[in-house]
């Protein structure tokens, strides 16, 4: 059975703890690998590896590390295909969907090339009397990532791509459920150019987590996963001195209005509910019908494209979408099901006993949709992380907007309309952190921030774009005065610029 280790130094090693965790084929149900869990003193060794590699890092100057970035973009499409199939064998997302997971992460990649520009500071020439006032970003020096099971290539891309153009050095602990892509793209980019040591792989549990959040040579971490973790990584890295940034779960709302295009919402609701089997942090699992005859128009439409969802392996060109991750993921997936129904909610569409010929053990689940589904429940309140999309009516607009907005979670939400003027209030009323106007899935380019609000985002800065530049460097401030040759004796007030 082929064994996972980790990434140290610029190649891999095996793990040394004796702990290790179990990575499946969602498609057939078997474990297909076994990936080493590591030990503080594993983790420790990574990071101490990182901290002597990124001073040489840190002074390469920006245009080379952006020449490393240019290559790992062009090795990475040279080898899409392959990474493609690893990413799918071990998701369990069809392949097409794995290129669209690699894709946005290689935006990430493309933004960060620009690092000679993103970097600059600021320059006063006379500020004051002979006195000039400049700005530099500098890095922080050793950074880390922990990311998620349901995009293993764009997140850590998300991630490190941003952190290593600043000239950082990064510390990757992927999800333990699918890690081959992240270990294959941490061999990309030795062959691309980066020195080795400045970007480390390490597999793990609670254990590698606690080490990175502890140690007092990470300066920053980012993270994304379910809610209760990001404020507990926020929590503990804050106590100890550390800049945080941690991205929770979500329950995207959808809001569909009477003057909508039903064809359209409906194509848009089958697209962001149920692709890559509902998990993703953008997924819309709530829709919003506003009044009794949009919900009627809505339900006529969406039932039979759910019920006629094509679910295949993730090799399957013509899936919609395919197996979930493993097979206790499913159960809990399945066990919200259970608990609708008991809470009161209609089940109009029941995909839980989906079986899949030839397939039969693997992680597969059909299309649930869910009717009468109010706010006092739970599937409503909690992130299921399946295909499963809940309806809630809504009386009016102003109900509509009361939805999300009032809502635990505000990763995203998205609006579908024919009204300028109501898609305009929308926008600047609702408290939601990412909005869509006829789009479901608003994941902003990488040249904007990625983030949510209330308990989908921790911390003060976002991910990608601007606010990553910010994150992964501090500023200093520089006050210089070159004498004249005249003496003007000492100063004992507060210098200002009179």
């Amino acid at each position: 059975m082929r064994e996972i280790g980790h990434f140290i130094g610029g190649k891999e090693v095996k793990g040394a703890s004796g702990r290790s965790g179990e990575v499946f084929d969602p498609n057939t149900g078997e474990v297909q690998a076994r990936v080493a869990f590591a030990a503080k003193t594993e983790m420790a060794q990574a990071i101490a590896n990182a901290a002597t590699a990124q001073r040489g890092w840190a002074d390469t100057n920006p245009q080379r590390r952006a020449r490393v970035m240019f290559k790992f973009l062009e090795l990475i499409q040279k080898d899409l295909e392959n990474l493609a199939k690893l990413l799918s064998s071990e998701h369990g997302k069809t392949l097409a969907d794995s290129k669209g997971d690699i894709q946005r992460g290689v935006e990430v990649v493309e933004f960060a090339c620009g690092i000679p520009h993103l970097m600059k500071g600021e320059y006063t020439e006379g500020a004051g009397p002979g006195i000039d006032l400049y700005s530099m970003r500098q890095p922080l020096g050793v950074v880390a990532g922990i990311t998620p099971f349901n995009f293993p290539a764009m997140i850590p891309m998300w991630k490190f791509a941003p952190a290593l153009a600043c000239g950082n050095a990064f510390i990757l602990k992927p999800s333990e459920r699918d890690p081959s892509v992240p270990m294959r793209l941490a061999e990309l980019l030795i062959e691309a150019g980066l020195p080795a040591g400045v970007l480390n792989v390490v597999n793990g549990d609670k254990e590698a987590v606690d080490t990175l959040l502890t140690d007092p040579r990470v300066q920053a971490i980012g993270f994304v996963g379910s809610s209760a973790i990001a404020e507990y990584i926020f929590a503990t890295g804050s106590a100890h001195g550390k800049r945080v940034q941690c991205f929770g779960g979500a329950k995207n709302h959808m809001i569909v209005m009477p003057d909508a295009d039903m064809d359209q919402a409906v194509d848009a609701l089958i697209g962001a509910g149920y692709g890559s089997a509902g998990e993703r942090c953008m997924a819309i699992s709530v829709a919003v019908p506003v009044g009794q005859k949009t919900a009627d128009a809505l339900f006529e439409k969406l039932i039979p494209r759910v019920e006629s969802l094509k679910i295949g392996p993730s090799t399957d060109s013509a899936a919609d979408y395919g197996p979930m991750v493993t097979r206790a993921h499913l159960d809990k997936v399945r066990s919200y099901v259970e608990l609708g129904i008991k809470e009161g909610a209609k089940l109009r569409v029941d995909g839980r006993n989906f079986k899949l010929q030839g397939y039969e053990n693997g992680f597969f689940m059909g299309g649930c949709l869910f009717d009468e589904v109010t706010p006092d429940m739970r599937i409503y309140k909690e992130e299921i992380f399946g295909p499963v999309l809940s309806v809630v009516r809504a009386r009016d607009y102003e109900e509509a907007l009361r939805l999300p907005s009032e809502h635990d979670y505000g990763n995203g939400v998205a609006i579908f309309t024919r009204d300028g003027d109501a898609a305009r209030d929308f926008t600047s009323r609702v408290n939601v952190g990412m909005v869509g106007v006829n789009f479901a899935i608003p994941v902003p380019l990488s040249y904007y921030t990625f983030g949510g609000w209330k308990r989908s985002g921790f911390g003060d800065l976002n991910q990608h774009g601007p606010d990553s530049i910010r994150f992964y460097t501090r500023t200093k401030t520089v006050t210089a005065r070159w004498p004249s040759g005249t003496k003007g004796g000492a100063e004992f007030v507060i210098p200002t610029m009179k």
